[in-house]
């Protein structure tokens, strides 16, 4: 089944988020935004501040902080608090939500998949109590042969492990939806705890994959950061007043528990 694009939201487009799990936007991000999204995501991952980010993730006693976060690039911070999405945010959450971090990536043609996961960040997971979301900005687009996003519609009102059906790698399910013909700028929100695989393309012919993944959490609960420098993110987006005063709780560090390495 292929995802058709979604009408403007109304009540009936949020309901079908509580039911579905997930929402597609297409063209969301302004198209003057693109190019400079683009360019800061070449430069992430060409000049090597990607790899030095995951390094310090993986090793924070060797590498400590990273000597840039991707909310430090103009355009990305830019994004990571478009007014159109931080509204959405605040219908689907209520008026009190938290940032939780941005990656920003560009894949080549063929890459490796990603099978089936969900990301919501609760350990032992024990209830979907409070609402944490993924915002998947595919900044060129989705084209059939880049390889597509394959989503479980309501699996996110399970109460499960993150890799609980990882034992199926990418593997096409009966009730999945595939979404894999999407223009630039747009944009696919996830209920974090729906179930979802990146797939790949043989011999893909496709020009390369830009994705920016921005997550965001609804205020109640403590929640799990998922990076060892996440105190130094959220300081950084404060020191740049990313939330120019509107949105309190964005950049707060109260709502999360310490850092626990998985």
């Amino acid at each position: 089944m292929r995802e058709q694009l979604s009408p403007e939201l109304d009540e009936i487009t949020l309901m079908q988020f509580q039911e579905r799990g997930y929402l597609v936007l297409p063209g969301f991000i302004p198209p003057d935004s693109l190019a400079s999204l683009k360019r800061e995501a070449d430069l992430w991952v060409d000049s090597g501040l990607r790899k030095r980010s995951i390094a310090a993730a993986l090793e924070p006693d060797v590498y400590g902080a990273p000597d840039m976060v991707e909310i430090e690039l103009a355009a990305h911070g830019e994004l990571a608090v478009h007014p159109p999405l931080v509204s959405l945010l605040s219908r689907l959450m209520g008026p009190s939500f938290v940032f939780h971090h941005l990656h920003s990536d560009r894949r080549a043609p063929g890459a490796p998949g990603k099978g089936w996961h969900h990301d919501y960040e609760q350990s032992p997971q024990r209830d979907r109590d409070h609402l944490m979301v993924h915002a998947l900005h595919y900044i060129g687009g989705l084209q059939p042969d880049m390889g597509g996003l394959a989503v479980l519609p309501g699996s996110h009102r399970e109460v499960a492990d993150k890799t609980a059906r990882a034992h199926l790698g990418t593997a096409a399910l009966p009730s999945e939806v595939v979404i894999d013909a999407l223009p630039p700028g747009s944009t696919v929100v996830l209920h974090s705890a729906l179930f979802h695989a990146r797939r790949t393309v043989p011999g893909a012919s496709g020009g390369p994959r830009y994705m920016i993944d921005a997550s965001y959490c609804q205020t109640g609960t403590h929640w799990p950061p998922v990076k060892p420098y996440w105190r130094h993110l959220l300081a950084i987006a404060r020191e740049l007043d990313l939330g120019g005063g509107r949105w309190p709780e964005l950049f707060a560090e109260r709502h999360f528990t310490e850092y626990v390495r998985g």
